[in-house]
């Protein structure tokens, strides 16, 4: 059972970051992966993303591949949880 005293986020994340990957992940989808740069531009704009998603996944390195929104949050600098198991 999780401490309600301790804060809702997980060490190493922040809720903006959190919130940012939550949309990342909303508007790509489980079936770009996986993807690089270009790709996950366009899947998001068909999906409607709004335009900081759409900033966020411009700024990745061109060339890069992604398997999951994880890897992209990362490579965006995003906080992102420690593997537990």
């Amino acid at each position: 059972m999780s401490d309600p005293h301790q804060p809702g986020t997980p060490a190493g994340t922040d809720q903006r970051d959190l919130d940012r990957r939550a949309a990342l992940a909303q508007h790509l989808g489980k079936e770009v992966w996986p993807a690089g740069r270009d790709e996950l531009v366009a899947r998001a704009a068909e999906n409607n993303a709004p335009d900081g998603v759409l900033a966020d996944l411009r700024r990745l390195p061109e060339g890069s591949r992604f398997e999951n929104v994880q890897q992209v949050a990362q490579a965006l600098g995003l906080g992102t949880e420690q593997q537990r198991f």
